[in-house]
């Protein structure tokens, strides 16, 4: 196979060792990868080399990778897989809303990592063929979800969360992001009544598509939307 054929992964990383070890796993399943040990100049390497997936470490020498995922995304789509050594550190991120498709935590497996690239590439290279095509159709004037010729009807609640969701299938949506997308009067709620709406909304979902799973928990987290691949099951992603 031409190997410029090949999905082109850019691993950001200082820990030469553990940037080694991942590369070797995304070889092994078929990718290109090309290493930066410093956030300084990675953003000119991706504007000028275009790769098909980032990893990008939280803590770099040079440019940190807060700011270059926040660069990046503000003049590209490309998916981008954020990891840090502190798990308090996801939900900073989270809040910040930067737009990051993934966040992983370490120490990380390089096989599971290496699942999560597979993941994120089968979601973002179907977000265009699923938005034409649409597995659900919202109509929030009517507060109704359709499916296959079956429709739902909805709290306002209930749309307002599945439409925040749904216009960002495939990313991870904090809890606060979801709070303050549905309650814009800026009412104290918990975390435990999103979970509750969500818990609702899945119930009512199954109506429509019994055995596909549209709303994924990422655990301690928030939640992520996903239409199911062409064979009708849901993508396998984290969470």
């Amino acid at each position: 196979m031409n190997q410029t054929a090949l999905p082109l992964i850019l691993v950001v990383e200082d820990e030469e060792r553990l940037a080694d070890l991942v590369g070797d796993y995304l070889r092994a399943a078929g990718f290109r990868v090309h290493h930066l040990a410093t956030g300084t100049g990675a953003v000119a390497w991706i504007e000028r080399e275009g790769p098909d997936l980032i990893l990008l470490d939280l803590m770099l020498p040079g440019q940190d990778g807060l700011s270059i995922c926040r660069e990046v995304r503000s003049r590209s789509e490309v998916p981008v897989i954020m990891t840090t050594a502190r798990v308090e550190e996801i939900d900073r991120l989270l809040g910040l809303e930067l737009g990051a498709d993934d966040y992983v935590c370490k120490p990380y497996s390089p096989r599971e990592l290496t699942a999560r690239v597979k993941a994120v590439l089968r979601r973002t290279r179907r977000v265009p063929e699923q938005r034409r095509s649409g597995f659900l159709t919202l109509e929030p004037e009517r507060l109704q979800v359709s499916h296959d010729g079956k429709v739902i009807t909805l709290t306002a609640v209930e749309l307002a969360l599945l439409a925040a969701l749904h216009q960002a299938a495939g990313r991870i949506l904090s809890r606060n992001f979801l709070m303050d997308r549905i309650y814009s009067d800026n009412r104290v709620v918990s975390d435990r009544t999103i979970d509750s709406h969500i818990k609702k909304l899945r119930r009512r979902l199954a109506e429509l598509a019994p055995n596909v799973e549209l709303i994924h928990s990422v655990y301690g987290v928030g939640y992520r939307y996903e239409e199911p691949d062409v064979d009708g099951a849901s993508s396998q992603g984290p969470g």
